[in-house]
């Protein structure tokens, strides 16, 4: 199982958010390459990116800063996916060209699903469908508003385009470290026959070992955010314990100057 270290952007910043409520966002980081170096350094095959102003305004914002940690991780042989605010084939052009291995979709997955399942064949296994759900409804525009559409739904709209993934966040349990929701994971993987990715709420490792349970019926990664930016987990202990072999031997020669 992969494990995904999670930065997630606002205003400039590496912050985490609370059941995605943008009043209740606690900054990590002032520079989110400082972020970026710290899971590089630990080994991590792969990074997750989120625009949050993005997500909200509907146009990415941190730009600046997914490139710089996008330079950095290339020749790590590190994968960056990015979400946020992508909502144009051209900025899926656009990031994909900076380095960026896949790229995330939300909102436009609800709104203008031809649009999406068109950039799926455009760029196949390099898009990946966002699914944030609240109480079982896929919620858009960076949380702020809930839509109609059962998750269950999307996925297999997912499934239909050929998505390169599915990332199935619970709102509910983001940034608040009660452990994932298991039940909706299984069935969302039991649903589709595309890898799914875990978010929100993951506290521990126990609470990793616990995924590896539904790993058989396809769920393949974890996104971790707040549980290793307070030191829950530790990231390598993190990846030894569900990945056996996955820790790579990277040199431990990066700081922030990196990015500069």
């Amino acid at each position: 199982m992969d494990i995904l270290p999670a930065i997630d952007l606002l205003g400039g910043r590496c912050v985490r958010l609370f059941q995605g409520d943008y009043d209740q966002a606690e900054t990590f980081y002032d520079d989110p390459a400082i972020a970026a170096a710290q899971w590089l350094n630990a080994g991590t095959r792969w990074l997750h990116l989120v625009d949050l102003d993005g997500a909200k305004a509907g146009e990415l914002t941190n730009l600046p800063a997914i490139e710089a940690i996008a330079q950095a991780a290339q020749p790590k042989g590190v994968s960056i996916q990015v979400g946020g605010g992508v909502r144009s084939r051209d900025r899926i052009s656009q990031l994909l060209d900076l380095g960026v291995s896949r790229v995330i979709v939300g909102t436009v997955a609800v709104e203008q699903p031809d649009k999406v399942a068109n950039w799926c064949s455009e760029f196949p296994g390099q898009v990946v469908i966002g699914i944030d759900a609240r109480d079982g409804n896929v919620a858009t525009r960076g949380w702020l508003e809930t839509s109609t559409i059962r998750a269950v739904d999307l996925a297999k709209k997912a499934e239909a385009w050929q998505a390169a993934a599915i990332v199935y966040t619970d709102i509910s349990r983001d940034g608040t470290m009660t452990g994932p929701n298991k039940p909706a994971l299984r069935e969302m993987a039991e649903a589709v026959d595309v890898p799914v990715i875990a978010s929100g709420g993951i506290s521990s490792v126990t609470d990793l070992l616990s995924l590896l349970a539904i790993e058989s019926v396809g769920v393949t990664g974890a996104i971790i955010g707040k549980a290793l930016y307070s030191g829950a987990i530790d990231l390598k202990e993190a990846m030894q314990a569900v990945g056996p072999g996955r820790l790579q031997d990277v040199p431990l020669d990066l700081d922030s100057s990196t990015f500069a």
